[in-house]
């Protein structure tokens, strides 16, 4: 996936992406929008390169031995050394830092260590000691992340130990001091219909992430278990754009390898190691936001809307726009965001997971609107024609290029 600078109006993405930190095969690196399989991966060579080859840049949780086939495969990964269970959330500063220290000292200066794994789905409760596993990491391996994820919206109180959901995050950004925001939300459900609070939990990450300054992440379904539905290209095609819509700089997949338990079935790889038809479909997907990544993330959001149906409870419609005159479609979301040199840009998503859509915009402001295309890196293209159709759950990044 190389810049091809052959199109008309190349020459805007030409200049902004250089301040991307891309791979040499022009690949978004996780440093600029992570793509990460969640959970935990075996130390196998072939299974690492099918990550790779599926368009992840991060290869999930990895046992320390087997960073150098991570490194092997082309990838980078967060290493599962220290779990910080409730126990180790109440260790003493002395105790947090010489365990930090011996798996900082044995991979902190490993390539492919992009940072390391301690908690999923905490109570704020250990807030304060997640917070000083945190700065310990940081003090020992500043060049590195520390990875915990939060509690979806319909969490109960007792799980997240805050009144809200909203003072979960805050208590979040304010004790432990993260570097970004991770939060899970499965919202697919096996009889077609869409979990309440989807949208609101986006609504409220978004908020917090940018008073905080700091990005966020979206971990969304790539299997079925439970009551959830099985993956089809809609669907993942429709938690990913929502989540650029809204901002966000990481799309996590729960899972790609599938449990050996229950009624999980349908993930990327099957129980027996073998990839399944979602592998491809995932493929795609990963695929288009590598094409999309040198413009959409050189953005910085401004606004979200919905137009054309039901707008969701805490979420807003066309009246808030900052850029759009009008929108012609249904059931579209509209992410705002401005460039560089404030140019105006949208991202609108086709929110139907079974019918394609006809769309158009009309921007405040005269300008020339061109698609940037998810399929070739750095191509745009004129808003016209065949351009104007979204299939189920597709979104298209739109530019306005001054006159």
């Amino acid at each position: 996936m190389r810049i091809a600078c052959a199109l008309c109006g190349l020459a805007l993405l030409a200049v902004a992406a250089p301040g991307l930190a891309q791979e040499e095969d022009g690949t978004v690196a996780p440093e600029d929008f992570v793509i990460l399989p969640w959970g935990w991966t075996p130390g196998d060579l072939q299974q690492l390169e099918w990550i790779r080859e599926c368009g992840f840049n991060l290869a999930g949780f990895v046992d320390p031995d087997a960073l150098d086939l991570v490194q092997q495969a082309g990838l980078q990964a967060f290493v599962s050394g220290n779990h910080v269970g409730d126990a180790e959330a109440g260790l003493d500063d002395e105790e947090i830092a010489r365990r930090v220290g011996e798996l900082v000292d044995r991979v902190g200066d490993h390539p492919a260590t992009f940072g390391y794994y301690l908690r999923d789905e905490p109570s704020s409760v250990i807030y304060p000691g997640l917070g000083r596993w945190k700065a310990a990491y940081k003090a020992a391996n500043p060049d590195r992340l520390a990875y915990i994820n939060l509690f979806p919206n319909y969490a109960s109180p007792g799980q997240m130990g805050a009144d809200t959901y909203e003072q979960y995050l805050e208590r979040y950004v304010e004790q432990v001091d993260p570097e970004f925001i991770s939060y899970d939300h499965y919202a697919l459900m096996d009889d077609g219909t869409l979990r309440d609070g989807y949208f609101q939990n986006l609504e409220a990450v978004r908020r917090v992430s940018l008073a905080a300054g700091i990005p966020f992440w979206n971990i969304v379904l790539s299997n079925a278990h439970f009551r959830y539905a099985e993956p089809s290209p809609a669907g993942l095609r429709f938690q990913a754009y929502t989540t650029l819509a809204y901002g966000g700089r990481g799309i996590s997949y729960f899972t790609y390898f599938a449990p050996k338990v229950g009624n999980y079935r349908l993930a990327p790889v099957d129980q027996f190691g073998n990839r399944t038809p979602v592998w491809d479909m995932l493929r795609n997907v990963n695929l288009q936001i590598h094409a999309l990544a040198p413009a959409y993330c050189i953005l910085r959001s401004v606004n979200v809307f919905h137009h054309g149906g039901e707008i969701p409870e805490g979420c807003s419609g066309i009246e808030t726009s900052a850029h759009l005159e009008s929108v012609d479609g249904e059931n579209l979301l509209v992410g705002e965001f401005v460039g560089p040199d404030d140019q105006p840009a949208v991202l609108v998503v086709n929110k139907d997971l079974h019918i394609s859509t006809t769309f158009g915009v009309r921007f405040k402001q005269p300008g020339r609107v061109q698609l940037v295309s998810p399929y070739q890196e750095g191509a745009v293209v004129d808003l016209a024609g065949e351009q104007g159709w979204l299939a189920p759950g597709q979104g298209s990044l739109l530019l306005l290029q001054p006159e």
